[in-house]
């Protein structure tokens, strides 16, 4: 490996760290985090603060920068559209609406969906916005952090009450997030809208946080039906996540 594509993998690197710690983190902790020298570790923030995609806060600390959000909103784009095939399978084998979305800040964005072919479908578009908190996928992709930054989510969010099933309280949230991380799937039991039941799991592994699910009316997508449904969408998001993983060297 060159010392040019060396430091290019280094680099991709830290701002991975940056990503996994949540956006922002002090030179010191960038050091325990990658094992580089803090020389090494200053020189290339400086060259990623000059291009733009790290920015120095005024306490020093180094936060992700804007000119990622162009990258950021074009892979989220072609996500969708590598989504569609894996959604398209589910829909067959499943029979209700298949759906794709990510974690964008403090919400989950909806980023694909292949609706099911029956005349009462669920409505959910691409693009739409939704607190994490009442959803399946939002759920499901809330499992994937730890307590802490949960908790710092739902004091920005608020918890509104959108059925009398939605979870309104921290603490009984965070207790159902750790019965999803032990059972391996997400429920939304009418929680975002009366009569509509969702499953959703994580995509573990992915680049990003990411969940798909199957949503369909409470009638069809019974309690009885999701111990069926969940090993077809495991296997499906396990699949998915190894075709968005790193290629091999």
């Amino acid at each position: 490996m060159t010392e040019g594509v060396r430091s290019l993998a280094r680099a991709f690197d830290l701002l991975e760290h940056l990503a996994d710690a949540g956006g922002e983190m002090a030179l010191s902790e960038l050091t325990e985090a990658s094992g580089l020298p803090m020389p090494t570790i200053y020189r290339l923030m400086r060259t990623l603060v000059n291009q733009g995609y790290v920015r120095q806060e005024p306490s020093k600390r180094y936060a992700l920068g804007p000119r990622l959000i162009r990258l950021g909103e074009g892979a989220s784009r072609l996500l969708g559209t590598w989504a569609r095939p894996v959604l398209s399978r589910l829909v067959e084998e499943v029979g209700e609406t298949a759906n794709m979305a990510v974690l964008e800040g403090d919400e989950a964005v909806y980023v694909a969906q292949v609706p099911s072919k029956h005349s009462m479908r669920m409505f959910t578009e691409v693009g739409r916005r939704v607190q994490p908190h009442c959803t399946g996928v939002g759920k499901a992709l809330l499992a994937q952090l730890p307590d802490q930054r949960v908790r710092e989510i739902l004091a920005r969010t608020g918890m509104d009450a959108h059925t009398p099933n939605t979870f309104t309280d921290a603490e009984a949230l965070l207790a159902e997030l750790e019965r999803i991380r032990r059972q391996g799937y997400a429920v939304d039991d009418e929680e975002q809208e009366v009569g509509v039941r969702c499953v959703a799991v994580a995509l573990q592994g992915a680049p990003t946080l990411t969940a798909i699910s199957v949503s369909g009316p409470s009638g069809r997508m019974t309690h009885e039906a999701v111990p069926s449904v969940v090993p077809i969408m495991r296997d499906a998001a396990d699949r998915f996540a190894r075709e968005l993983g790193p290629a091999a060297p």
